[in-house]
């Protein structure tokens, strides 16, 4: 599955000069040094999510329920 298909929000805002990009639906979080570095690494962070569930086979359980 592309991550870029799924329609997941994700909060982004800034701590100890450090933003911080969370996705609340899958609980996963990653970080930058500016905005577009934060944006880069979350989508990384859900493709290896999404990667991780799929070879358990629990992404459609996981997807279903956020």
């Amino acid at each position: 599955m592309d991550i870029e298909t799924l329609d997941l929000p994700v909060d982004f805002f800034e701590e100890d000069g450090v933003i911080i990009a969370h996705c609340p639906r899958l609980d996963v979080s990653s970080c930058g040094h500016d905005l577009e570095e934060a944006r880069r690494n979350i989508r990384d962070a859900l493709a290896g999510f999404v990667e991780a569930c799929e070879r358990m086979s629990t992404l459609e359980e996981v997807l279903g329920s956020c």
